[in-house]
């Protein structure tokens, strides 16, 4: 019997018949190495997935073919990669990251008085004896009309304007922070980066030009100080600036004059005169103007009369007047060799009465 797997009729001539049968289809070895094999996964298989036996990927010229998904992943590594370098190495306004931390320098100047501090004449209308050019409240702070700058429209310089008027009312003028200890009002205007400065200088007030709550704001011991008056005379002036193109600076200039009497004083007591000049500079980011807030960076202050050995650090410390007038010492020498004081702390003479 023949071979069951030879054809009935014998195999062809020249060969076995089973190589030649399959010789059309059979790969040579470099092609079989060169074919690109992809299982379909567990989950492809169950969904029935089987009318693309590779996943589509997408071709690179040289770098040879990448899968759509890894295409797509890459890309978003690298928009995220180019946003993180844009907004946070740049912001659109060209500007550095924002300030932190300790901002504000405070010069604080203690005015002795050159002579007896005596009581104005009439506790009815104690400001009566002061030259012409000083307003009541707000009126003197002589807030300018807003106006662009290079860099700031008008709109912006005019919030910017308006925000350091309203801090200095709450700081200079508002009876609560004067007399009651109140801090809040003024707190709300400080830009983040400032808070805990102010918060420091609030809870452990010190003459260390950087903390000294006076330098933020006008305010008297209410154990021993009391207003004779609400109202409060001022003038002064501001001026618009740039520290750089991306922040707006106003310098503002006020002098202050209080009438003061001891706490608890009935009406008549005697009644003083305390002035206090204050010069700041304020800052202001984009970011600031949007939330109506501001950095205070420089505090000079003059207040007089006050006694050359008190701290005005927490509290200014006013010399009040007595019905038979109050004596001061004058104003130790300052050796400039001395440097167990510090350079900054400096007392002048007060002029006038």
């Amino acid at each position: 019997m023949g071979d069951p797997r030879e054809p009935p009729e014998g195999a062809p001539d020249g060969g076995s018949g089973n190589e030649d049968e399959y010789r059309s289809v059979v790969f040579d070895e470099s092609f079989v190495r060169a074919a690109r094999i992809q299982e379909l996964s567990a989950r492809e298989r169950l969904a029935g997935s089987f009318g693309r036996a590779t996943r589509p990927r997408v071709r690179l010229g040289p770098l040879g073919t990448v899968p759509r998904q890894a295409l797509a992943l890459l890309l978003l590594i690298l928009l995220a990669f180019g946003a993180a370098v844009y907004f946070g190495v740049r912001s659109p306004t060209g500007m550095s990251a924002r300030p932190e931390g300790s901002q504000l320098t405070v010069s604080l100047v203690a005015l002795s008085p050159a002579s007896a501090v005596r009581a104005v004449a009439d506790p009815a209308d104690p400001f009566a004896a002061l030259p012409t050019g000083y307003s009541d409240g707000a009126i003197g702070l002589g807030t300018p009309t807003g106006a662009a700058t290079e860099h700031f429209s008008r709109v912006e310089v005019t919030k910017a304007l308006d925000t350091v008027q309203r801090y200095l009312v709450a700081s200079s003028l508002t009876p609560a922070t004067l007399v009651q200890g109140a801090t809040a009002d003024v707190r709300a205007f400080v830009t983040p980066g400032e808070q805990a400065q102010f918060d420091a200088s609030v809870t452990q007030p010190v003459d260390d030009r950087h903390h000294a709550l006076t330098g933020w704001l006008v305010r008297f011991d209410p154990a021993r100080v009391a207003l004779a008056a609400d109202t409060v005379k001022v003038t002064g002036a501001m001026r618009i600036d740039e520290a750089d193109t991306g922040t707006l600076q106003i310098t503002t200039d006020h002098t202050f004059v209080y009438a003061l009497k001891p706490a608890g004083a009935p009406a008549g007591a005697p009644v003083t005169l305390e002035t206090v000049r204050r010069q700041l500079t304020f800052q202001f980011d984009r970011v600031d103007l949007a939330s109506a807030q501001l950095r205070l960076v420089d505090s000079v202050i003059q207040a007089g009369p006050e006694p050359c050995t008190t701290s005005m650090a927490g509290f200014l410390q006013p010399v009040l007047a007595t019905p038979q007038g109050t004596q001061v010492a004058p104003p130790s020498p300052i050796d400039p060799g001395n440097h167990a004081q510090p350079a900054w702390q400096v007392c002048g003479v007060l002029a006038g009465s």
